[in-house]
């Protein structure tokens, strides 16, 4: 007999631990498929200092170690595998991997998202030491300093008018010679005597070693190439859920993301949805925590609805 979870959380971010602590508390059997890169957003962030309960702030890896230590304390199984195709279509339900297939009687989705970048040799090499994309995650350490954002959304507005409340000075670096955010958005941003912008223009390079210190600029019009002095550089080009897996199977909205039926149940009922891959406002730790402790709660009373113990369980 092939051993049948009570959940399969697909996801290793804040709320697919939370979800493994909660459901793993109530005496489901829970297997977590981590990915293999375990871990979630938070592992290119260098410090958070904005969840509850540490006073002195955390680095990001730290933290997850610890909510991967508290799953497994209550008894998740964890694998370091990434899933490659999912069968919802009969329960108990089929998740493979590229090294096997796991069963469950239910689903956690908590793939999250991933922010757009530019795709630079030198952006990734300063990933968390002066490059960032998450303002409200990184503006505090950003006191006093001169910083950029790129993008020329809402998303680019709003971030570089929370970042004055930090940085010294603001640039807004634009690749078109118009923006796409809304009139209320750019109005905010232009009568903000901090904020400043470059349009037609492109970063091409990140300029440093162990920090920012620069930017190298291409206008795209005439092609000419400039330096620009910044010790931080916030992309706001957008997040991308990561749900390429479930298109055609899970509802999701026009950007990809995860549409919930039911608080986190998806239209699939015994699959639920929890984290960033549903969220494409909040996106933050905190936020995808709760969602994973919803999630594990929504499962356990379907399961209990449905007649079924929540204990571990084998089946045929």
């Amino acid at each position: 007999m092939a051993k049948i979870y009570g959940v399969i959380i697909i996801g290793s971010g804040p709320a697919g631990y939370t979800a493994a602590i909660y459901a793993a508390r109530s005496n489901l059997s829970v297997l977590m498929l981590q990915g293999y890169a375990a871990g979630g957003q938070l592992m290119l962030t260098s410090e958070v200092e904005n969840f509850p309960g540490f006073e002195a702030g955390i680095l990001g890896p730290e933290i997850m170690e610890k909510f991967e230590g508290q799953a497994r304390r209550f008894g998740a199984e964890m694998l370091p595998e990434d899933v490659t195709a999912v069968d919802f279509s009969k329960r108990p339900f089929t998740v493979t991997t590229d090294m096997g297939e796991y069963q469950a009687r239910s689903i956690v989705i908590a793939t999250g998202a991933s922010a757009k970048w530019l795709g630079l040799p030198s952006e990734k090499l300063l990933q968390g030491r002066g490059v960032t994309a998450c303002a409200t995650c990184d503006g505090f350490f950003f006191k006093n300093r001169d910083v950029i954002v790129i993008g020329g959304g809402d998303t680019a507005m709003e971030e570089a008018t929370f970042l004055t409340r930090y940085a010294s000075h603001v640039t807004i670096v634009h690749r078109r010679d118009s923006f796409r955010a809304s009139k209320i958005m750019q109005d905010r941003a232009t009568k903000n005597p901090k904020i400043s912008f470059m349009m037609d223009s492109e970063v091409i390079e990140v300029l440093g070693e162990d920090a920012v210190t620069g930017v190298r600029i291409r206008n795209t019009k005439t092609g000419e190439e400039s330096k620009f002095d910044t010790q931080g550089v916030f992309l706001a080009i957008g997040h991308q859920p990561n749900t390429a897996l479930f298109k055609g199977i899970i509802d999701l909205d026009e950007a990809g993301y995860i549409i919930p039926s039911e608080y986190t149940m998806t239209n699939i009922p015994g699959v639920f949805a929890a984290g960033d891959v549903t969220d494409h406002r909040y996106r933050q730790a905190i936020t995808a925590a709760g969602d994973g402790c919803r999630a594990a709660i929504d499962l356990e009373r379907w399961l209990a609805e449905q007649g079924e113990d929540v204990g571990v369980e084998n089946w045929n």
